[in-house]
């Protein structure tokens, strides 16, 4: 890394630790956020898998649902995975009528789509500039619907986008935390570092 990137990690519930490891491993300063506090030194955030509804309730709670609206808003780099995907999508079918998503992708999304948790699955997908393939593990995963015009696919499963990106956002329904390969991450520090 060119710069020491200071990349937040969503920690109030699902996957962020396997982030945190993820990213320390690629020399990122690392901060937990977890109040709106934490916000203010991050030059980036990532918005970790786990459970969408019981995150939006809890991103609501915490008072972070606002400022980081307003902080994705004025284009702070964001990386979500499986159902930091989910709220980061334009627009969540079968999603609960209190659950909020930030819109900060032009994406459709449909939970946990895949099947339950005993039709998690893993498997090698291509992914756009890499020279082998990532090593892919779904659990619960959201797919994509419907992809905006300024939505770049990276990669695909079955003819479906799994991981793609707009401007400042970067977006996975699968979970590279839970991989021995910090590629996608990398991915994501080059987008914070440039």
């Amino acid at each position: 890394m060119s710069a020491r990137a200071r990349i937040g990690v969503l920690a109030l519930q699902g996957a962020f630790a396997a982030h945190e490891a993820a990213l320390k491993r690629l020399g990122a300063d690392v901060r937990e956020v977890r109040l709106p506090a934490d916000l203010d030194d991050c030059d980036a955030l990532v918005m970790p898998g786990g459970e969408s509804t019981t995150m939006s309730k809890l991103l609501e709670t915490s008072a972070l649902f606002d400022p980081l609206a307003k902080r994705l808003a004025d284009g702070l780099p964001v990386f979500g995975t499986c159902a930091g995907m989910i709220l980061l999508a334009a627009h969540v079918a079968d999603a609960r009528p209190d659950q909020r998503s930030f819109g900060a992708i032009d994406l459709d999304v449909q939970r946990n789509a895949y099947g339950r948790q005993v039709d998690s699955f893993e498997t090698d997908v291509a992914v756009r500039g890499f020279d082998r393939a990532f090593h892919a593990v779904f659990i619960r995963a959201p797919r994509v619907t419907r992809v905006g015009n300024d939505v770049e696919v990276l990669a695909v499963h079955d003819d479906v986008p799994v991981l793609v990106r707009s401007k400042t956002v970067l977006a996975a329904s699968f979970h590279p935390e839970l991989s021995d390969d910090d590629r996608v991450h990398q991915m994501f520090v080059d987008m914070v570092t440039a």
